[in-house]
């Protein structure tokens, strides 16, 4: 049983992401009353270089940065790059939108991560897994639909 668990590890990462996440939807949509969406995104960024800062000093996790090779900047600055602009359109979106309609369409993310894995990375999904991409497809497209 253990075992299990422990390979599954990862699983339960990602349901804490996604219970992260949903807050993240709800407190957002709340605190941007009356504020730039930007500006918003920029409070959100300062406060999360803050509390990484102070997670990585408590567990003492800080790493030389000159022990990094040129690839991990490159595809960690493009990922951070990639993050910034996906939060500014997200708290734009929350800002116009009602919070139950942008996170399911934000969550076109998973589609679009599989699509790029296998052009990108050579990863094969299986038809299960392809089955369940569909349904998130499907499932975005139903709750952006518009009477």
């Amino acid at each position: 049983m253990n075992n299990v668990i422990q390979g599954n590890q990862w699983f339960y990462w990602a349901l804490a992401s996604a219970f992260f996440a949903a807050l993240t939807a709800i407190f957002a949509k709340v605190g941007l009353k009356g504020i730039d969406s930007d500006y918003a995104t920029f409070i959100r960024t300062v406060v999360i270089l803050f509390a990484l800062a102070a997670f990585l000093s408590y567990a003492g996790k800080w790493q030389n940065p000159s022990e990094l090779n040129a690839r991990n900047w490159l595809f960690l600055i493009l990922s951070g790059l990639a993050t910034g602009a996906s939060w500014l359109a997200y708290f734009k979106a929350l800002q116009m939108g009602n919070a139950a309609q942008v996170a399911p369409v934000d969550k076109l993310s998973v589609v679009l991560v599989a699509v790029f894995a296998v052009c990108f990375l050579g990863e094969r999904p299986s038809l299960r897994e392809w089955g369940g991409i569909a349904l998130v497809a499907a499932g975005v497209v139903l709750l952006s639909w518009r009477k």
